[in-house]
């Protein structure tokens, strides 16, 4: 049997931080950022239905996709609402200029309380995956990441991942490269997926420079509400 998912709406939207060039959502596990081939409803227009409403907007709301989530991932997503910000926040997000943590829930316990990744990831576009190698082989992409276990749960981990580059899968495909799958993470490895079709990876805190106000920016999201997300906070 698998439970509902719980998409995003206007009326149920985690917004996290917004000001007029600006809107931060947490995004629920279920919510695709952009449209893509299911023809379901992506966050981003969503985001433009509460704006709309909010602010009794006629006309067509203008919004700015900046970075995407995987679907089955929850968390930090960063919309931008005039082009100016857009601009200037794809231009952060390719220079690396911004700080991302990630959560993550493995059952299998990393071979290290604490390690750098170096990994060459290839993109197989049929399967929408990413394959992690040890040595550069063609059309690969370097892919580096720190993690450590921050806490020991009664049988997963809680680990915390900061992210050095942003490759397609690539905490999914490193942390599966290691032997330690993400809970719920099929495609890469673990042994069976969760009944609403997440996986336990979070996008928990982003630090970042506000592209107009040049103020610094953290945003924290809070976790899922689920039993094993619930046992690490």
């Amino acid at each position: 049997m698998s439970l509902k998912k719980i998409i995003s709406t206007k009326d149920n939207l985690q917004v996290l931080f917004e000001d007029n060039h600006l809107l931060i959502v947490n995004k629920r596990a279920g919510d695709i950022v952009q449209g893509d081939k299911t023809g379901d409803k992506p966050l981003s227009e969503v985001v433009k239905e509460y704006i709309a409403e909010k602010y009794n907007k006629p006309g067509a709301v203008y919004l700015g996709v900046v970075h995407r989530l995987d679907r089955p991932t929850s968390g930090v997503v960063v919309f931008a609402r005039t082009s100016k910000a857009l601009s200037r926040l794809n231009k952060l997000f390719a220079e690396r200029d911004t700080e991302k943590t990630y959560w993550s829930i493995v059952k299998n316990e990393p071979p290290k309380a604490s390690d750098t990744l170096i990994h060459y990831l290839k993109r197989n576009p049929k399967q929408n995956k990413s394959y992690s190698h040890i040595n550069e082989v063609p059309d690969s992409k370097k892919g580096i990441l720190h993690y450590q276990v921050i806490k020991k749960l009664d049988n997963y981990f809680l680990l915390e991942v900061k992210l050095e580059t942003g490759r397609h899968h690539q905490i999914r495909s490193q942390l599966s490269a290691i032997g330690s799958p993400i809970k719920g993470d099929l495609k890469y490895g673990f042994d069976r997926s969760n009944k609403d079709a997440s996986i336990h990876l979070h996008s928990r805190k982003l630090t970042f420079v506000h592209p107009v106000k040049k103020e610094k920016l953290t945003i924290i999201a809070p976790l899922p509400k689920d039993p094993l997300w619930k046992a690490c906070d």
